[in-house]
């Protein structure tokens, strides 16, 4: 890949495996500075190639302060944020049931609080912390990734609940970024193949699905586009932007984009 985005600086949350590792290894690709967090010192290694890997809990205020401030320090500005980190999936199997389908009533509690704990809220606060630089430079990308769960049941109510939150968040963030020249979207991957994906790839059909690097693709494309402003607010679909920008998978594949029928 050409080193188109030489001289930017990226942050991507959560980039230890699957659409993080992917979104993080295509925008060092292109050139970017990339700075990526992990949890632990496993994720960090993990991580080897991708960039400068932070340790960070996104749980913590004070190690997103840490990792924000290196950032900051070292480059000086930040110009894209993508918000990938979530909680939610893990323990889907307690005690021998698969918790993730049932009804809310039945649901742990604990899956609403780190769903919006370590997804939403993180968001969130990423995005305050970036939002300084980028209105100082008049421009800047923030990038959430969500899924078509906002707009439809899939999966469990808080799943739900967090994604559509989610599109909110960028929604309204839009509204006060568009006049610093700051973009703000969602970013819908399809069936990505990531590990825990591949896991489970003998039950399920693989014909239209995604590597991880695709939706790195998308958000290179995004940074790359002089006029993303045009897009800022709106719920993007990795795939169709594919088609806008004229990128394909890894594998020379352009899968076909979903629609909110088709899920």
């Amino acid at each position: 890949m050409m080193q188109t985005l030489h001289g930017k600086v990226a942050i991507v949350t959560g980039a230890s495996r699957g659409v993080g590792r992917g979104i993080a290894r295509e925008l060092a690709s292109a050139g970017a500075k990339v700075y990526a967090t992990g949890r632990s010192e496993q994720d960090l290694r993990d991580m080897n190639g991708l960039g400068t890997a932070l340790c960070c809990d996104h749980r913590v205020d004070a190690e997103v302060d840490a990792a924000f401030r290196r950032v900051l320090t070292e480059a000086g500005h930040v110009d894209l944020l993508v918000n990938n980190v979530w909680g939610g999936y893990e323990r889907m199997v307690e005690d021998g049931e698969f918790t993730w389908p049932k009804p809310f009533w039945e649901q742990p509690l604990w899956r609403w609080d780190a769903m919006f704990g370590a997804g939403v809220r993180a968001h969130y606060y990423a995005s305050q912390l970036v939002a300084p630089s980028m209105i100082a430079q008049h421009h800047g990308l923030i990038v959430n990734i969500s899924f078509w769960a906002a707009q439809k049941r899939i999966g469990n109510v808080a799943y739900g609940a967090a994604k559509a939150a989610t599109d909110k968040l960028t929604a309204d963030m839009s509204v006060e970024l568009r006049q610093h020249g700051v973009t703000a979207v969602s970013l819908y991957p399809g069936l990505v193949r990531t590990e825990k994906v591949m896991e489970s790839a003998q039950w399920l059909d693989l014909t239209n699905s995604e590597s991880p690097e695709f939706i790195g693709r998308a958000v290179v494309a995004l940074a790359m586009d002089p006029d993303a402003l045009r897009h800022t607010g709106k719920v993007l679909v990795a795939a169709a932007l594919a088609k806008e920008y004229g990128f394909t998978d890894i594998d020379g594949t352009t899968p076909r984009p979903l629609t909110l029928a088709d899920v």
